[in-house]
C-alpha cells in the first residue's frame, strides 16, 4: 500500500455532496500526511536510516507499485493526494440529469458524496444554472452517478450518504409502501458495496440489504464536545437532566445520560394523528407531560432530525414552564425545512431555548448565522471511518465511541 499516494481512492462529489466531500477531503489530506510522517519517523529510527533517504525510498516503492510509469510529483519530498475526481453534472430542462466522470476510476474503491437534503442554489451545467434541488432530484443524480462510476469500472462503489433519504420511511402501518427498503434494493442492484451514514433513523433499514454494507455513524462525542462549552460537564457547577423528547428518542437520551453520568426524563406527548403538521405551529400534540424533574436545573435534549420543529419548539417551551433554567438541544440532522429557521429565532427572542447544536451533514447556511445554533464538525468522523475501511481496519472504536467521550470528560 503506497504511504505517499492511495492511488486506488477515489471520491466522487454529487452535487449536494461537494461542500460535505471537500471537507472531508481536506481531514484525509492532513491524516495521510500525518501517517507518512509518522512512518517516516518510526522506520528511519528502527533502521538507522536518514529521513531524506527514506523519503526516497518510500517515493521509489510508491513509483513501482503504480500501474502509471511513475507517481507525478517529487521524489526527495512528500506528495499530497488528490482524491477527488473531476466530474461534469449536466441537468437537463426535462429535469433529467447526466454525470459524466472526466478522470478514470477503472480499478478504484470510489466514495460517492451526496448530501440529499441540501436545499441551497447550486450550480449546474458548469455553473450556466442554479437551481435548488429536491430530495427526490438528490436522489436521482445519485444514481445516475452510481451509474456512471459502475460503467467507468470502478472496483468497488461505497456511498457516502450524511442523510439516508427516505428513512422516516421503513415501517409499514398499512397500504403503504417501504421506500427505505426500496432504495436499498435499488442502490444493491447497482452494484454499491458499502453505505457510509450518519444517525440511521431506524435500525430496521440494516435489514433491508442483503450484500451491501452499512457503516452507521453517530454524533455524540462531536455533540458532547460542544455541549461542554456551553455547559461545565467535568466539575458540574450547574445541576443538568438529559431528557428525551419522546418514546422514541429514550435510547439515544439514555447513551447519553449514562456516559454523562447524569439523571434522564422523558416527555412524554399525546397525539392526535388525524391532523398532518404542515409548519412548525400546526403540531398533531394534544398534551404534554413530564416524567422526572427540569425544575432549576440545565435540560438536555436529543434527537436525531428536525424538520419543520414544531414537536421541539413545543417541547423546549414546556420544559421552560416546568422550571429548567436552560434548554440545549442537539440535532444530528438539522433540517430546518418551511419558515423553522424563523420559528425558532422567534422562540430564541422568547427565551425558550439556549443553544441548538446541531452537524454539517446537512449543508444549512442560514442556520450559520444564527447566534443559538452551534455547528459541530463530523467530517473528521467520516474521513476516518473512510481511511480505515480502505486499508482494511476495525471500525469498531467509532461506532461504539463510549471510551473517548470518557476520555474527553477527564
Amino acid at each position: 500500500m503506497p504511504y505517499s499516494e492511495p492511488t486506488n481512492l477515489a471520491i466522487v462529489a454529487c452535487q449536494g455532496g461537494e461542500a460535505f466531500a471537500n471537507a472531508v477531503i481536506t481531514h484525509l489530506r492532513n491524516m495521510y500526511k500525518h501517517r507518512f510522517t509518522l512512518k517516516n519517523d518510526v522506520i528511519s529510527k528502527r533502521y538507522q536510516m536518514q529521513k531524506e533517504e527514506l523519503i526516497r525510498k518510500i517515493n521509489l516503492d510508491s513509483d513501482i507499485q503504480t500501474s502509471d510509469v511513475c507517481m507525478r510529483g517529487s521524489v526527495e519530498s512528500y506528495r499530497p493526494p488528490i482524491f477527488k475526481v473531476n466530474t461534469r453534472f449536466t441537468y437537463f430542462m426535462n429535469g433529467e440529469f447526466k454525470t459524466e466522470l472526466l478522470d478514470s476510476v477503472r480499478g478504484k474503491d470510489v466514495y460517492i458524496f451526496q448530501d440529499c437534503e441540501n436545499h441551497e442554489i447550486l450550480p449546474l451545467n458548469d455553473g450556466k444554472n442554479k437551481l435548488s434541488l429536491s430530495v427526490n432530484d438528490h436522489v436521482m443524480s445519485m444514481l445516475v452517478t452510481i451509474d456512471a462510476v459502475q460503467e467507468a469500472g470502478a472496483k468497488t462503489i461505497t456511498l457516502v450518504l450524511p442523510v439516508y433519504p427516505y428513512s422516516r420511511q421503513h415501517k409499514k402501518k398499512g397500504r403503504e409502501g417501504l421506500t427505505a427498503r426500496t432504495l436499498g434494493h435499488i442502490y444493491e442492484n447497482l452494484g454499491v458495496n458499502r453505505i457510509i451514514t450518519l444517525d440511521l433513523h431506524s435500525r430496521e433499514i440494516v435489514n433491508a440489504f442483503s450484500l451491501t454494507h452499512l457503516e452507521n455513524l453517530h454524533a455524540s462525542y462531536q455533540i458532547i464536545r460542544e455541549l461542554s462549552k456551553c455547559v461545565d460537564l467535568v466539575n458540574k457547577t450547574e445541576d443538568m437532566v438529559i431528557v428525551s423528547p419522546d418514546t422514541g428518542a429514550i435510547d439515544r437520551n439514555k447513551f447519553y445520560a449514562s456516559g454523562l453520568k447524569l439523571p434522564l426524563a422523558m416527555i412524554y406527548k399525546e397525539r392526535d394523528y388525524s391532523i398532518v403538521t404542515q409548519d412548525a405551529h400546526s403540531t398533531n400534540i394534544k398534551a404534554v407531560k413530564l416524567l422526572g424533574d427540569v425544575k432549576g436545573k440545565v435540560a438536555f435534549l436529543a434527537d436525531d432530525m428536525l424538520g419543520t420543529g414544531g414537536t421541539l419548539l413545543k417541547a423546549m417551551g414546556f420544559l421552560k414552564e416546568q422550571g429548567a433554567t436552560k434548554v440545549i438541544c442537539a440535532i444530528s440532522l438539522p433540517f430546518f425545512t418551511g419558515n423553522a429557521i424563523e420559528q425558532f429565532d422567534e422562540a430564541y427572542k422568547q427565551g425558550l431555548f439556549y443553544r441548538i447544536i446541531g452537524t454539517n451533514a446537512v449543508y444549512h447556511e442560514d442556520l450559520l448565522n444564527r447566534e443559538w445554533y452551534i455547528s459541530t464538525d463530523v467530517s473528521g468522523l467520516f474521513a476516518n471511518v473512510i481511511m480505515r475501511i480502505h486499508h482494511n481496519q476495525s471500525v469498531g472504536g467509532l461506532l461504539d465511541n463510549r471510551d473517548i467521550i470518557e476520555k474527553l470528560l477527564k
